[in-house]
């Protein structure tokens, strides 16, 4: 179990005035604040695991239209980082090859005289150099260059060619949508990240569930009583906003950009992991709400109640998107 702090000696409604206070002070402060992100090439702490980390890190910069965190995210969408992934249709691997466009693309990117398709060190940079492929075929095409060459990736260079720029298709047009969401989320920001439009609502969410007690596996539903786990809790009060966020709070980490310690606002999800360097580790969430505090579903036996955020196995914060939530895969574990 992760070993909490309890806020000591301040009644129920107090906490609420006290909260109120936070959120509003916080956000005066920050009103104005935009991002100054550019295209920013460096990875968010943790995003990706540490042991592939330099891997994308590399290849991830191999031409101008992709960058790292581009990259990550690719493979982010396509397996989830597991290496024995296979898709209905075969697609193998962490970068979910098909056979046929292994045989003529995969690389020996870790230079041992192999071409593995199941091996993170080769289908890494196969990935990145297959883009750079695409990206060259399509380079004359009008628009966005990385776009195209994400569309060139899903729907085949052909068609990028032939609509002078991403295709009319459903698909092509949700897969481009989708990397570059999930780009920001594997990007380390440059400069202040922009504050969130529906955190206060999800805050309010939150606050009313006060005192619930926790439920592993609870989605407030009436069959569970209206009780929470940690990442259920975080779920159902963005959903009341009309943002949906995957059911495990791993997964929910990749809804947006991170945000630093010195940085958070009012509604930011706050991170806890037993591996700092790998956010796939992390155990717990809650949702911030100023002042170094968290609202959270801690574990059994307790109840939805304020906690400090500050602990050994903090891991960082995101800022919660709905176009960055709309990119994740969902799930319906417990977490």
């Amino acid at each position: 179990m992760r070993r909490v702090w309890v806020i000591g000696g301040i009644g129920f409604g107090v906490c609420l005035s006290f909260i109120a206070l936070l959120v509003v002070g916080t956000y005066s402060a920050a009103a104005g604040l935009a991002s100054a992100a550019g295209n920013a090439v460096g990875l968010a702490k943790g995003a990706v695991p540490a042991v592939y980390q330099p891997l994308v890190q590399k290849w991830g910069n191999l031409c101008p239209s992709l960058n790292a965190a581009m990259l990550a995210a690719q493979l982010y969408s396509e397996s989830g980082w597991k290496t024995s992934a296979v898709s209905p249709v075969n697609a193998q691997g962490i970068a979910q090859f098909m056979p046929d466009t292994w045989a003529s693309h995969g690389i020996d990117g870790n230079g041992d005289g192999k071409r593995d398709i199941w091996d993170p060190a080769d289908a890494i940079p196969s990935a990145a150099s297959y883009d750079c492929e695409l990206a060259k075929y399509v380079k004359d095409v009008p628009g966005d260059a990385s776009d195209n060459m994400l569309a060139a990736y899903n729907a085949g260079a052909y068609a990028v060619i032939k609509y002078r720029g991403v295709p009319p298709y459903p698909e092509t047009q949700g897969y481009v949508k989708t990397i570059r969401s999930l780009e920001k989320s594997f990007a380390a920001p440059v400069g202040r990240v922009q504050p969130s439009q529906q955190a206060a609502g999800a805050i309010y969410y939150a606050q009313q569930k006060l005192g619930t007690p926790y439920l592993w596996g609870g989605e407030g539903t009436p069959e569970q009583g209206g009780r929470f786990d940690c990442s259920g809790l975080t779920q159902a009060a963005y959903q009341s906003v009309g943002i949906t966020l995957p059911r495990v709070a791993n997964d929910q980490y990749n809804a947006g950009p991170h945000p630093a310690r010195n940085e958070l606002l009012p509604g930011d999800l706050v991170f806890f992991s037993t591996d700092l360097g790998n956010s796939r580790a992390i155990h717990h969430v809650g949702l911030y709400v100023g002042g170094g505090y968290m609202i959270n579903a801690p574990f059994t036996g307790a109840v939805i109640r304020f906690d400090k955020i500050d602990a050994p196995d903090y891991f960082g914060a995101t800022r919660v998107t709905k176009d960055g939530a709309a990119a994740l895969p969902g799930s319906k574990a417990g977490a």
